[in-house]
């Protein structure tokens, strides 16, 4: 089993950054791509950003790229994803994700508890 807590959440304006963190604890041996998710009320949990435990290859949706950035230290098993230029748009639940495979956009078998954030106008 895999353990994922979030942290970083919270209320921004337009226009500014947050920094979401994902601690992974457990058999973070299993875990091969670690993944952000987000989910609007009444709406399917989308694909943000992935990124690969070996390698560093990364993955992101076209709503963020270049604008969020995903990295991770496996030192501290934590998963990092920076978000700047942030829009009303972007405000959604975020849920951090892992999994085994190597398909970084589906198949996320662990999953945080989800982190709200609430971009202002």
């Amino acid at each position: 089993q895999v353990q994922l807590a979030e942290s970083g959440g919270g209320l921004v304006q337009t226009g500014g950054s947050l920094r979401l963190s994902c601690v992974s604890s457990g058999h973070t041996d299993s875990t091969n791509v670690m993944g952000w998710f987000r989910q609007v009320p009444g709406r399917d949990r989308v694909f943000v950003a992935a990124i690969f435990n070996t390698g560093g290859r990364t993955y992101y949706s076209s709503s963020v790229k270049g604008r969020f950035t995903i990295s991770r230290d496996n030192a501290k098993n934590t998963v990092y994803l920076q978000m700047n230029s942030l829009k009303t748009g972007d405000t959604a639940v975020y849920y951090c994700a892992a999994t085994p495979g190597s398909n970084p956009f589906s198949g996320y078998i662990y999953w945080g508890q989800g982190i709200q954030v609430t971009v202002s106008s």
